[in-house]
């Protein structure tokens, strides 16, 4: 790393000052794959990661205006998983270590981390190059010499791309979506006691779901999106039929600005619809994507992340002790969450050297949350959505995979158990 230590970037703040019990701000990635882990060349795996990556080897601290993350040579060391998914890496008990774990079962390895420290895309990167490493050990003589796909250096990939891509630019007006300025639907039913959430991973035919998506003049993010809608709406009460369903979406930074950070780089954008009764999937899906491109356009996603960096530049803000900070910045950021329903990622097809496709099954991704979070990934033809619910009532995601099992898609869903 160029230097010892650095702040945290812009979007690591709203995390750190949101922290709860229930949803700890941690992601998880993992890899499936086609025979069983070997617990020792995980280790020595990890170790080699560790000196790849030096970048994700950092503690996090707090000064008296700002977080920061500075270089450690703490050893990480991969543990049988033990652990509900997603639980807490950082907090008053959990201090000076890695901002990282990795566990494995049975034929699965599991990468989670503090949002804090990367976002989807840079937990994906580390989670590459780790079963890279441990493929290369467990069959040295079949993968021995194959490069990885991931080049960048440690200087790029520890850059602020937040920082360095600043440029004062203000959006364009565009006309206002009367949907955008109405109150926002809750999902009901209450949520699940003792700060638990309930996790559910569905496994589709990427290149069936592609095929309704096009059918439709739709992306594969509108369609699915189009339809968790839809699932919301049929369980809201009379009272909130009034109400505008609103889903939030993470936009990867990376494909607007020519950056190769494993920090932190996107920010979320909103489509809401209000409905009139009359939608169909095909007409929702319709509208949303019109909906989503408007919003994704260039202008638009460069505007919005200047918009963040700067408030982060007001003059009276940097003298402004921490504490005072994190309590504005995550009131302000539990104004914003009231604003959406749920939230939909998707982080697109995971692709590996050709070499190593025959040893890996499958990829999925989880983020915790205190509402309902759904992350899409894909290999090969395998698309794995993978949901974090802190719901009682599974209802609104028993509503989305009927819809689409109503389709004519073939589902596959597993689902965590909880305590009553």
């Amino acid at each position: 790393m160029p230097d010892t230590w650095y702040k945290v970037d812009n979007v690591a703040k709203v995390f750190l000052a949101s922290v709860t019990r229930r949803d700890p701000r941690v992601f998880r990635v993992s890899c499936t794959l086609k025979e069983e882990v070997d617990p020792d060349v995980l280790a020595a795996a990890l170790q080699r990661t560790a000196v790849d990556l030096p970048n994700f080897q950092v503690t996090l601290h707090r000064g008296l205006f700002w977080h920061y993350l500075e270089s450690t040579g703490k050893c990480p060391r991969p543990e049988p998983e033990h652990r509900r998914p997603c639980a807490a890496i950082y907090g008053p008990d959990l201090k000076n270590d890695l901002l990282y774990r990795v566990s494995w079962y049975r034929d699965r390895i599991n990468v989670e981390m503090f949002h804090a420290l990367t976002d989807g895309n840079g937990g994906l990167l580390f989670l590459k190059v780790l079963v890279h490493n441990y493929l290369a050990l467990r069959h040295p003589d079949e993968l021995a010499g194959v490069p990885r796909s991931e080049g960048a250096s440690a200087a790029d990939m520890a850059e602020n791309s937040f920082q360095q891509f600043y440029a004062r630019r203000r959006a364009a007006g565009s006309p206002a979506d009367p949907a955008a300025r109405r109150p926002v639907s809750r999902v009901r039913g209450g949520l699940l006691p003792l700060d638990q959430t309930r996790f559910f991973e569905g496994h589709l035919s990427a290149s069936a779901v592609l095929a309704k998506a096009r059918a439709l003049g739709v992306t594969l993010t509108s369609y699915l999106a189009a339809a968790q809608m839809l699932a919301v709406w049929q369980e809201a009460p009379a009272l909130d039929r009034g109400r505008a369903v609103a889903m939030g979406l993470p936009v990867n930074l990376r494909n607007y600005f020519p950056s190769d950070t494993a920090r932190n780089f996107f920010n979320t954008i909103r489509v809401a619809h209000l409905f009139t009764g009359d939608e169909t999937l095909d007409t929702l899906a319709r509208e949303f994507d019109r909906k989503l491109r408007a919003e994704l356009s260039p202008d638009r996603i460069m505007a919005r992340m200047d918009g963040f960096q700067r408030f982060e530049r007001l003059p009276g803000v940097r003298p402004v002790p921490l504490p005072v900070k994190n309590t504005v910045v995550g009131l302000c950021n539990w104004v914003e969450a009231r604003k959406v329903t749920l939230t939909l990622s998707n982080m697109g097809r995971v692709t590996v050297p050709p070499a190593l496709q025959p040893y890996i099954r499958s990829f999925a991704a989880y983020c915790s949350s205190d509402g309902l979070f759904t992350t899409v990934c894909s290999y090969g033809d395998d698309l794995v959505l993978g949901s974090v619910s802190a719901y009682r009532s599974p209802n609104v995601l028993r509503n989305f995979y009927r819809s689409l099992a109503d389709s004519g898609l073939d589902v596959t869903l597993y689902a965590s158990e909880v305590d009553p």
